[in-house]
């Protein structure tokens, strides 16, 4: 457990802008900040951060809370983890008391697959730099390909040694089970066989967002064309490689810094480009580009340049993913390179002056790249100039933007020369199939899921979800303004006049006529505030706002973060008052009012439907006590309703 003490020093460090601006690019918007949503995908922001509040809210998913809970979603852990988290990032020093086996044993799966991925990344960069296989045969390859070893120490690249299981008996003297070994990949088990999957391969290390490697990729350094030259961890519950983009981790600030992203190949090509100064530079590792990692970078930048071999391989790589990453809605540009040159061998001979000077000079809009590479290829052929027109505009249709696109058909009707209505009609056509063909999907998916039954509609539902609205509307006034002293009360015995406050005059209202809310959340908030109104150094804010449970946590965030439509309850006639801090003496009792109205009227409607069930049981005795029970409530219901005046509740 951790100390109260220090869960404290940690909320005061871990300001959620300092948090959240590690993960997402965030331009500031009035007194918050905007973004896009880490946890979904979206092409507009709807991602805010209030560092007043020092909460996040996404009105695109939901998803909101403190700083915790950001960092608790984003990386998959509990909340003493997450705590932990944020300590080593604020360098703050966590007092516990010391883990017992059992709790050891009861530690999340995926944390233990993250504990062992990282385990192993020490051991290998123990070896590169302490051992003398390590040494001679791993730290040598990286000299020789002149990396110094700031750059290699920066990306924590290592070395596993040769042999059947040398890093696998290691980890289970430590006490690594085979196990989660096993599902990270790092160790390749059939019945009583075993092996070390990266034996005697350079080692590079791939981190997710906040720094915690969650896989590798192996080079290996024989010449046998039997041998994969590159070898990666399988998928697993911690690494999807289709979700990953090397070298991120590092790049993310200088991506935000220069609003720009360099996309590369392979690992080496993203050391070289740091190693010449170009920070901002990550790498697909290989494999196709996917929309899952463009939109890791667009959460950083939504400026990318590609830069590929000037090989045939490279020209054929750099239009597969330029369609993916226009479709995202980027500013995409194209960089080939000189003949035989390729990302890590231009770096080490330009240095970072001339590589920037080379790009600004060669980097290519996508529809000068597409168009002059593919025009080559068709002269004197009218069918082939056809064709042409037709995949370059499949490009351009493929962009969300209306102007981006108009501004796009405009340059291709130059370059191509052909009129610019033409291009439009068979934009329009590219467009429509497009919608056709998402259509066909959508229905076929559709027709694959079983048809679930039509849910009843009780009766009660909308009366049941305005007061859901009406107990949320209680809870956020009750939150915000609980010290607040709202109106002088005198003492039926002692005649004295004292102030009361906002969260008494609730409390008080609510238990004295037996209206607390059935619902576990609004039980939880309103309990808690009642047992602490005599703690002064109670802050309800604060308290749930930062609540080891996640779940009042986000339910409270949602709370303060919610518009509210403040013409309910106090513009009249044209008249507003902006803040509703100075009214609270006229809202407070509304508020209170209007939560019991709406609880009458939904306990009135239990009780008819009861009185029906009943009489068909012919129970007169209990059918009178239920009409009594009703009779009081019409009572009170019109005392509420004389009380609100003009306005009324349905």
């Amino acid at each position: 457990m951790i100390d109260h003490g220090t869960i404290d020093r940690i909320i005061d460090a871990a300001h959620i802008s300092d948090v959240v601006s590690d993960f997402v690019t965030l331009r500031k918007r009035g007194v918050n900040q905007l973004g896009l949503c880490p946890f979904h995908n979206e092409k507009t922001p709807s991602f805010t951060v209030s560092p007043a509040k020092g909460i996040f809210k996404c009105f695109g998913c939901g998803k909101g809370g403190n700083s915790v809970n950001f960092i608790m979603e984003h990386e998959s852990l509990s909340y003493p983890e997450a705590l932990k988290w944020l300590a080593k990032k604020f360098n703050i020093e966590v007092k516990e008391e010391e883990e017992t086996e059992e709790q050891k044993q009861l530690k999340d799966a995926r944390e233990s697959l993250m504990i062992v991925s990282g385990y192993a990344q020490k051991y290998f960069t123990r070896f590169l730099w302490e051992e003398n296989e390590g040494r001679t045969i791993g730290l040598s390859y990286f000299r020789e390909r002149s990396f110094r070893d700031d750059i290699l120490k920066k990306f924590e690249v290592g070395f596993a040694p040769d042999g059947k299981t040398p890093f696998t008996e290691a980890a289970q003297k430590q006490g690594y089970k085979i196990e989660f070994l096993e599902k990270t990949g790092l160790t390749i088990k059939r019945d009583n066989w075993m092996r070390d999957r990266f034996a005697g391969r350079v080692m590079f290390p791939i981190h997710n967002l906040a720094g915690r490697v969650t896989a590798f990729g192996g080079r290996t350094l024989t010449t046998d064309k039997k041998i994969a030259k590159y070898l990666n961890s399988p998928e697993s519950e911690i690494y999807h490689k289709s979700r990953v983009l090397y070298g991120l981790f590092q790049a993310k600030r200088e991506m935000s810094r220069t609003d720009k992203c360099y996309l590369v190949e392979g690992y080496t090509d993203v050391l070289s480009m740091h190693q010449s100064g170009i920070e901002n530079v990550v790498a697909s590792s290989g494999t196709a580009l996917t929309p899952d990692q463009i939109r890791l970078v667009k959460r950083f930048t939504p400026n990318i340049t590609i830069i590929y071999d000037g090989d045939q391989a490279g020209i054929k790589a750099s239009l597969r993913g330029i369609d993916l990453v226009l479709e995202e809605g980027m500013n995409v540009k194209v960089l080939l390179l000189p003949d035989g040159e390729d990302p890590d061998s231009f770096a080490k001979k330009m240095g970072a002056t001339g590589y920037l000077e080379y790009i600004k000079k060669n980097e290519t809009d996508f529809i000068q790249f597409k168009t002059r590479l593919l025009l080559k290829s068709t002269e004197n052929d009218p069918i082939a100039k056809a064709r042409l027109i037709t995949d370059v505009i499949g490009s351009v249709a493929v962009i969300p933007d209306t102007i981006t696109r108009s501004v796009y058909i405009k340059e291709c009707s130059r370059l191509l020369g052909v009129d610019e209505q033409i291009l439009y009609t068979e934009v329009r056509k590219q467009k429509f199939k497009q919608s056709a063909d998402f259509q066909k999907k959508e229905l076929r998916e559709q027709a694959r899921k079983p048809v679930a039954p039509k849910p009843q509609v009780s009766s009660t539902a909308p009366q049941l979800t305005r007061m859901i609205i009406e107990e949320k509307e209680f809870l956020r006034f009750m939150v915000k303004h609980c010290k607040t002293e709202l109106f002088e009360v005198e003492d039926e015995e002692t005649k004295e006049t004292h102030m009361i406050t906002v969260g008494e005059f609730m409390v008080d209202e609510l238990e004295g006529d037996d209206l607390v809310s059935e619902n576990k959340m609004f039980q939880k908030i309103f309990y808690e505030i009642r047992d602490n109104l005599e703690n002064k150094d109670f802050d309800p804010w604060k308290h749930f706002i930062y609540h080891q449970e996640s779940q009042v946590s986000k339910f409270a965030t949602d709370l303060v973060s919610e518009k509210h439509q403040e013409s309910r309850r106090w513009k009249k006639s044209g008249a507003f008052t902006e803040d509703e801090a100075d009214i609270l003496d006229i809202l407070i009792p509304r508020i209170v009012n209007e939560y019991k109205l709406r609880k009458i009227k939904l306990m009135m409607m239990e009780i008819e439907k009861a009185i029906d069930k009943v009489a068909a049981n012919t129970d007169f005795d209990k059918i009178i006590e239920l009409q009594s029970t009703y009779m009081n409530l019409k009572r009170a219901e019109k005392e509420l309703s004389e009380n609100l005046g003009s306005r009324t509740i349905n």
